[in-house]
């Protein structure tokens, strides 16, 4: 379905799963229902699976947000103290939707504990508590982390996604790859289908000279390999380093999450002629997460002027990361939005858009490892491969079924709600907001 249809659907106030390829606009259409809430003063809780997916949203992990921070498993005893906890409790009591982000990376288990911590806090016997549930993400994308070398049972193997009867929004509209050559490679890994012909293609870029006026972002599968390339490339210039402290507002614990979900180093240290990356969205002033520029020099208040490949030139200023509370900051981070960007891991490139890439596959160990990194890339002439390995092109056979299933659902859903007369449409709304308005003290 369209964006408009979904954000029609969405509306309604039903328990929804948004999903669709890497690039179908899944985050900008949940900043689009967003504003409405807001505009209608509809309480959310915006929460994703990581650090780095919450600051897309403004938001916080959706451990933190309902109390349950590493825990694996909850007993009365650490269900009574989330129960205690007056902030936890009244965030989730005032709460009408909770959205969840990046669903793919939130394994069942968890997703099992903030249902039993919502009908709890809220006094709801209903799946979370009564609340509308959007969950957003797409299972083609990385799974979640392993913990001692125990795979976790996905999102979609918790009992809480049974109960919740979601609608499904698949979107298919591309707005990231215009290239349909490479848009058929990224769907055959998501089929399982022509895998050599599509691995035939992407060996013509192995080593493949790529057009741009500088070097492009390297994607590595491990932190050592990125942290190391970073640091020798900046070695190599010989322009005077200039260092940027980030500052930090409110609690220690609350400052810590905003620093681990956001992709600013604590302490940045630029060059003349570093290669830079923006890693938050502004985009009155000409950048989004994933922008890469060249800096060119410092101005007069020492920031630096950033020339990007489109040839803009953006003064880098300070930007705030912050975790909210409705309209309270609770702690807040203060950066320049940069990190270098001669290389990155592909587990921090998941939801960026590249213009071009260097990818290093060679050591690819997690399901859909290769197809996000490829993802990321508008086009195949963006893309230089440095090597690839047997499991970079595979996807997880359960998210093939279950991503067939969802399509069907989701058009028999639309054809539902595109049954529905204008009236009902309308009534389903307003009786929506209506309930949501209500207050549960």
């Amino acid at each position: 379905m369209t964006q408009k249809e979904a954000l029609e659907i969405l509306k309604t106030g039903q328990n929804i799963f948004l999903t669709g390829p890497a690039g179908c606009g899944k985050t900008f259409l949940l900043n689009k229902y967003l504003e409405y809430l807001k505009k209608k003063k509809i309480n959310v809780g915006i929460t994703a699976s990581t650090g780095i997916a919450a600051t897309h949203l403004n938001g916080r992990t959706i451990h933190s947000w309902c109390g349950i921070g590493i825990e694996e498993h909850l007993d009365q005893r650490k269900l009574k103290k989330i129960l205690h906890n007056k902030k936890t409790a009244d965030r989730i009591k005032m709460a009408k939707v909770l959205i969840i982000d990046e669903i793919s990376m939130l394994d069942a288990k968890r997703f099992d504990l903030v249902d039993t911590v919502c009908r709890a806090v809220r006094g709801d016997l209903r799946p979370f508590g009564g609340l509308q549930i959007i969950l957003c993400g797409d299972f083609f994308q990385l799974p979640p982390v392993r913990r001692f070398e125990k795979k976790e049972q996905a999102i979609f193997e918790a009992d809480a996604w049974q109960e919740l009867n979601l609608r499904i929004c698949y979107l298919e509209e591309q707005y990231r790859q215009e290239d349909p050559k490479f848009s058929k490679i990224l769907n055959n890994i998501r089929a399982n289908e022509n895998l050599d012909e599509s691995l035939a293609v992407l060996a013509e870029r192995l080593e493949a000279e790529l057009n741009f006026e500088i070097r492009p972002t390297k994607l590595f599968t491990h932190n050592e390999k990125v942290d190391a390339y970073n640091s020798y490339e900046l070695g190599l210039l010989k322009t005077p380093s200039v260092f940027f402290e980030m500052k930090s507002s409110g609690p220690s614990s609350l400052v810590k999450k905003v620093k681990d979900g956001c992709l600013a180093p604590e302490k940045l240290e630029l060059k003349i002629g570093a290669v830079v990356m923006f890693v938050r969205n502004n985009f009155a002033r000409g950048f989004v997460n994933g922008t890469i520029g060249i800096i060119e020099d410092f101005n007069f208040d020492g920031f630096p002027l950033v020339r990007t490949l489109s040839g803009a030139l953006i003064i880098a200023r300070p930007e705030i990361w912050g975790i909210g509370e409705d309209d309270t900051i609770l702690a807040s981070i203060t950066q320049l939005p940069l990190r270098l960007a001669w290389a990155i891991t592909v587990h921090k490139s998941q939801g960026m858009s590249l213009d071009c890439a260097e990818i290093d596959l060679s050591q690819s160990f997690e399901f859909g490892m290769g197809y996000v990194a490829l993802s990321r890339v508008r086009s195949l002439a963006g893309i230089r491969l440095l090597g690839i390995n047997q499991l970079a092109l595979q996807v997880d056979q359960k998210a093939i079924v279950l991503d067939e299933k969802l399509r069907q659902q989701s058009q028999k859903d639309l054809a539902f709600f595109k049954s529905l007369k204008p009236k009902e449409r309308s009534l389903l709304k307003n009786n929506f907001l209506a309930e949501a308005k209500t207050s549960l003290f």
